[in-house]
């Protein structure tokens, strides 16, 4: 049973956004940014793996990277290439289909869980293991709105 507020919006598929992070070119780091507009049909204007995709927007726990942390992995919000890093929602334990809203008005869906990484990346070099293609969560845009760090995130099916 939730104990505390934070636990209390982890269980209720509730959270906010912790880091929001874009690239210009594909294979390049990304920059953490203290906002982003969201485009519907596309992803985070200005982030090179926008698109008219099923992959639109990518994102990834706070926990999920505290777990890499605890394996020795020196990484931050943005190292795994997600666009917006969460925290306490369970993004894990939503399915595909599940529409989010995030920030005002922004609206996503989940198209995907995980990926397959054709190489192993430096985190995985570093440490011997890599979260993102387990635990890396997928969506498009289905509302556009913009974003801001430490945004609400929450479920709404509407």
């Amino acid at each position: 049973m939730a104990t505390t507020r934070d636990e209390a919006e982890y269980v209720s598929g509730r959270g906010r956004i912790k880091a929001i992070s874009v690239s210009k070119e594909r294979g390049t780091q990304k920059v953490n940014v203290p906002k982003a507009e969201l485009r519907t049909d596309f992803g985070i204007i200005g982030d090179a793996h926008a698109g008219n995709w099923h992959r639109q927007v990518s994102m990834l726990g706070a926990e999920s990277i505290d777990k890499m942390i605890e394996k020795g992995a020196k990484v931050s919000p943005g190292s795994f290439a997600e666009n917006i890093t969460t925290e306490g929602i369970d993004l894990l334990a939503l399915e595909v289909g599940t529409k989010l809203k995030i920030g005002e008005s922004a609206r996503v869906e989940i198209t995907q869980f995980g990926k397959t990484c054709h190489d192993r990346c430096e985190i995985f070099q570093q440490v011997g293991d890599c979260i993102m293609p387990r635990e890396g969560v997928f969506a498009k845009v289905t509302r556009p709105g913009r974003l801001a760090v430490g945004d609400i995130i929450e479920v709404n099916n509407d």
